[in-house]
């Protein structure tokens, strides 16, 4: 046996180890810890157990995990590795960065902590929430994870239990708002971009109010994105294609209602308005007018004058409908998608309702974590006589219907996010549009065979996330780069030196050859 064949073999054995030991764990949260232990400790076995388990892993270092990691963040001892940028450190963002140890990173996850999932303010324990993400780079896409640096700006909280625990070690003041707030931010920015001109910045999870203003304001700056408005935009639609796949129907011919009207609502709207104005030849108010959304006052309407700014295209002239019952009765809509943190909303009256107008009725209870799904997967199945084209948020078990096994799809953003980043990553994109994102859902959406989409998988199984992410990475590379928002690559002939292409091969599959040569290897990499 060779050197490298001895420790193969014995890497594999130590992974085997490790993911027994993690298996033995009392509860999730246990198997976080052991995890966030394992990362700090022994980094390079750390990776390999992700890279070879990301499937089985990733409900603990993510969703819905993490969610109750984040609530104890500071209770519990989380090894913390990102980088805390606080209010009272203004004037310092820069040096900050600067003396931060790893000095090649090219993707930021940051967050503000105040909407965390469906949780609401958590304030600096928020902190989970970009070093979940950022390792979702690194398992999803093959972003190096020295090249991903977490962030929490934590301008304090306003849960009072927080301030209130010994545990928390956060700013104990109320939240910082209006220009002190809009200061600390472009800081940040200004900071960033000095440190890392070709950064990518992911915002996530912030709150309505501050997420599309912070999108608007910064997009055009830097290379960035939200993950909540558009991450969840893009992987949405992608399941809305992917069903529409096993209906044979056209999204041209789609009525989608919408319970809940926040950031990851309208955000799923706006791009399915981008898909029928740029695929479909409607005008882009058309397009909005085939989504319909439900808020905690009833249906939005032209009528209402009560409307935040993000709800007002989505207004349009329809009867005021008070329950969501009420509108699916009146609206008769083909797709219903829920944002609301509602546990349970989707009740069974809701679910035979949509399976009484719909010979496939497509449901996406959205809303993570697990506990605040608007219905369970098996509950769609009873309710629906199995007929339901399903994608959560967060993940549930298979059910057995009438002789058949049937999967849930989850409707991860880890189908996108990470790909679209180290697509931008790749070319130096810099900036992120619309259209990356389209372009994103389409490929997703045409991944699943047909016998995959009548089992329910709207999705390939996460088990395939690279192969996945490699078809991702190429299609939004390329698309980037003839679009001229990002550049092709110094190395980009090199990389493809002695890699097998077919004859005549497409730029595509080039980009493929090239994004598969650039993801991180752990059996390689110096950690």
């Amino acid at each position: 046996m060779t050197v490298a064949a001895r420790q193969a073999a014995a890497h594999a054995t130590n992974v085997a180890t490790a993911m027994k030991e993690l298996r033995t764990q009392p509860t999730d949260l246990d198997r976080y810890l052991a995890l966030r232990r394992l990362q700090r400790d022994n980094p390079p076995l750390f990776y390999r157990l992700l890279l070879a388990n990301t499937e089985e892993i990733l409900p603990f270092v993510y969703t819905p995990t993490v969610g109750e990691a984040c609530q104890k963040y500071h209770a519990i001892g989380v090894p913390t590795y990102g980088l805390y940028l606080r209010a009272t450190d203004r004037g310092t963002f820069l040096q900050r960065l600067q003396a931060y140890p790893l000095q090649g990173v090219r993707v930021v996850v940051v967050t503000d902590g105040e909407r965390i999932l469906g949780l609401g303010d958590l304030g600096a324990g928020g902190m989970g929430i970009s070093e979940g993400k950022s390792l979702l780079y690194t398992a999803a896409a093959g972003v190096p994870p020295h090249q991903i640096l977490p962030v929490t700006l934590d301008v304090g909280t306003n849960n009072q239990a927080l301030l209130k625990d010994p545990a928390y070690a956060g700013l104990r003041k109320p939240r910082v708002t209006g220009q002190a707030y809009e200061e600390v931010v472009a800081e940040f920015v200004a900071a960033l971009k000095a440190w890392q001109p070709h950064v990518l910045l992911q915002f996530e999870d912030f709150a309505n109010h501050t997420a599309f203003h912070l999108l608007d304001t910064y997009r055009s700056q830097l290379c960035c994105f939200n993950d909540d408005v558009q991450g969840t935009a893009c992987v949405c639609l992608a399941g809305v294609l992917s069903a529409l796949r096993a209906t044979g129907a056209s999204l041209a011919d789609q009525r989608i209602l919408f319970h809940g009207a926040g950031e990851a609502g309208t955000g799923i709207g706006e791009l399915i308005a981008i898909c029928l104005e740029r695929r479909h030849g409607m005008t882009r108010q058309q397009g909005r007018r085939a989504c319909l959304f439900m808020d905690s006052k009833g249906l939005v309407c032209s009528a209402r004058t009560d409307l935040q700014h993000h709800k007002r295209p989505f207004a349009h002239d329809v009867p005021p409908c008070r329950t969501l019952l009420e509108a699916i009765q009146q609206m008769k809509p083909t797709v219903l998608i829920g944002v609301s943190t509602m546990a349970g909303s989707f009740s069974s009256e809701v679910l035979r309702a949509m399976a009484a107008l719909n010979e496939r009725p497509i449901i996406m209870p959205l809303s993570n974590p697990t506990s605040k799904s608007e219905c369970t997967f098996q509950a769609a199945v009873a309710a629906t006589e199995g007929r339901v084209l399903f994608a959560s948020g967060s993940p549930f078990p298979p059910c057995q219907h009438g002789g058949r096994s049937l999967h849930p799809a989850q409707a991860n953003n880890a189908y996108i996010f990470p790909a679209v980043g180290h697509a931008a990553v790749l070319t130096r994109c810099r900036e992120i549009s619309d259209e990356v994102f389209l372009v994103a859902a389409e490929t997703l959406a045409g991944l699943s065979s047909v016998a995959d989409l009548e089992a329910g998988l709207l999705f390939p199984r996460f088990s395939a996330i690279k192969a996945v992410s490699t078809r991702l990475i190429a299609a939004c590379a390329d698309f980037m780069v003839r679009t001229g928002l990002g550049s092709l690559p110094a190395d980009f002939d090199a990389a493809l030196k002695g890699r097998a292409l077919p004859t005549a091969a497409s730029n595509l599959t080039h980009w493929e050859a090239y994004a598969a040569a650039h993801m991180f290897d752990p059996s390689t990499a110096k950690l």
